[in-house]
């Protein structure tokens, strides 16, 4: 019965809808201003290609990194993101 279910969904045209809901909505900047003032959780993220061509590494380490600020402010903190800090002593 579940497999006739998920049969007649759309995953593609459902993940359209969610995307354009989230952009229209601004829910990823409201996800984070709405936890300023709280305790910050942040680390210093480099570009994934300050050095070279990016591989399959890079994808790898920027997942992981996204899981954890992701973990971090459904836990309530406050979590910034800036990319590109950590340039290998480039300003």
């Amino acid at each position: 019965m579940f497999a006739q279910l998920t049969d007649k969904i759309d995953y593609n045209k459902l993940e359209l809808q969610i995307l354009e809901f989230w952009e229209k909505e601004n829910i990823f900047n409201q996800s984070v201003d709405l936890r300023k003032g709280k305790k910050i959780f942040s680390f210093f993220e480099g570009p994934p290609t300050a050095n070279g061509r990016p591989g399959l590494h890079h994808i790898m380490s920027r997942t992981l990194k996204d899981a954890f600020c992701r973990y971090k402010t459904m836990k309530g903190f406050y979590v910034p993101r800036k990319a590109g800090w950590d340039t290998h002593g480039l300003p």
